[in-house]
């Protein structure tokens, strides 16, 4: 186990710090515009060239900054890496976020999803806080840092594909290897409980997701002169999705599903109670008209450290107005299962298909990727840095808690880098992450410059 020793730093004035956050708000919300008005889809292939246009505008933002920065090509998408390097002797942090969005084309958009607007404090636009705001709020923190001599290297890792599964980001790693040594990694891409209540994640779930495809048939054929004999696809697609969970308490009935499940343990349910969740703000933040289950714990457990099944979209058949009296040759279910530490996704995957089969053997199952779930620490020098720069930042302790979602390169870094990661995000459950109306807002914003700036400081005294 390796040795920690603490050295001492001058701490940043906090004057100081005020001014260049008020100071720096023009340049952030220009270059949030910026940022915003590049439909960097990463699951649209039409917008190919938006994402190569995001990476190069990322490396000059990057080089405006005083960082030295470069696009690293992958098989897929490029991923961009950035650096202030002040000192080989000093200890170095590396910070991820992602730059690429989810599509926008929810039909509840009030406004043009890929245009910027600011209201009051508020900065509208599909990845606002969804990766671009949590991404420039960490840079113009990096800026003061190098700016004030704060004895820490700072890098970055901006991914591009992060929306899909992140399939490329390990050949960035190994690309990377050498110029990705590091002492910590920074992760800004997480959500807090609610308002004022700062939350740091140490767990994400991971995730296996997967198309069932069925084929019945060469064509549509009318129902009352084949009805009763020709077999139904989206019919007994239905069944299928159906023996597969519990549609009003969410239980999975895969059987196995649940055998490698690590329940939290008795603290962590104790952190989950005291992190101020209330169900009600759940509710209404998602848009939600109603719950499995009210009762507080339960959601929480649910959405953080329990696995789930769930179903994305069924399609087969006609989908125009009124009833069209044919059977469908074909029919397709989008599912997804979230898993929980211990659960291993090829595993599951190998235990839905063996249920599907057993079912209805003409039933393809096609796995469309999967990420581990990742459990990290919650307590040591690192989480308590964290807890300092957000006491310090926003006037109050973060929860620690697990989140629901999923982060591929979370694992990757993890695998490769073999060093603490701790999660600083900024989004709240209002901003609208993967939904219509997304937002961030500068006191997010603001707020988030400082914590980071007492993160640097903090995690620059460690020593190994």
């Amino acid at each position: 186990m390796r040795s920690i020793r603490v050295e001492a730093v001058t701490e940043p004035k906090r004057s100081a710090l005020e001014a260049y956050t008020r100071q720096g708000r023009n340049r952030f919300e220009s270059l949030l515009q910026e940022f915003v008005e590049i439909p960097s889809v990463s699951m649209d292939p039409s917008c190919r060239d938006d994402i190569q246009r995001m990476a190069d505008l990322a490396v000059r933002t990057l080089q405006s900054m005083g960082a030295t920065a470069k696009k690293v090509s992958t098989p897929g998408n490029p991923v961009v890496f950035g650096r202030f390097r002040q000192n080989r002797r000093f200890p170095t942090v590396t910070i991820y976020n992602h730059l690429d969005v989810q599509p926008a084309g929810e039909p509840e958009w009030r406004r043009t999803p890929f245009k910027f607007e600011i209201k009051g404090n508020r900065y509208l636009g599909r990845g606002a806080t969804d990766d671009k705001g949590p991404a420039i709020t960490a840079l113009m923190a990096a800026r003061y840092a190098v700016e004030n001599r704060i004895p820490l290297n700072i890098q970055f890792v901006w991914e591009l594909e992060e929306e899909i599964g992140s399939p490329n980001f390990e050949s960035f790693v190994k690309t990377m290897r050498h110029d990705l040594r590091t002492d910590s990694v920074i992760v800004s891409d997480t959500i807090w409980v609610a308002a004022g209540r700062p939350s740091i994640p140490y767990g994400l779930r991971g995730m296996v997701a997967a198309r069932l495809l069925l084929e019945t048939g060469k064509k549509d054929v009318h129902s009352g002169l084949t009805g009763g004999a020709a077999r139904n696809p989206v019919a007994e697609l239905c069944q299928i999705v159906a023996a597969c969970h519990d549609a009003k308490t969410g239980g999975v009935t895969i059987p196995g599903f649940y055998r490698d499940v690590m329940p939290p343990r008795l603290h962590e349910i104790r952190e989950f109670a005291a992190s101020g969740f209330r169900v009600s703000h759940f509710k209404k933040a998602h848009g939600l008209l109603d719950l499995r289950t009210h009762k507080g714990l339960k959601v929480m457990r649910r959405i953080w450290s329990e696995p789930t099944f769930e179903v994305h979209g069924i399609s087969g058949g006609y989908q125009g107005p009124g009833v069209k009296t044919a059977i469908a040759p074909r029919a397709e279910a989008k599912v997804s299962m979230r898993l929980v530490p211990l659960q291993d996704p090829q595993k599951v995957l190998r235990l839905l298909r063996q249920h599907v089969k057993r079912m209805n053997p003409d039933v393809r199952v096609i796995p469309e990727g999967y990420l581990r779930p990742y459990l990290g620490a919650c307590s040591g020098p690192y989480a308590q840095a964290a807890r300092r720069a957000y006491r310090y930042a926003f006037g109050r302790d973060p929860a620690f808690i697990r989140e629901g979602g999923s982060i591929g390169a979370v694992v990757t870094l993890e695998r490769h880098l073999g060093v603490p990661i701790l999660f600083l995000g900024l989004s709240l459950p209002e901003h609208g992450y993967h939904a219509p109306n997304e937002y961030f807002d500068w006191g997010q914003a603001s707020g988030g410059i400082r914590a980071f700036v007492k993160y640097f400081t903090e995690i620059s005294r460690i020593r190994s």
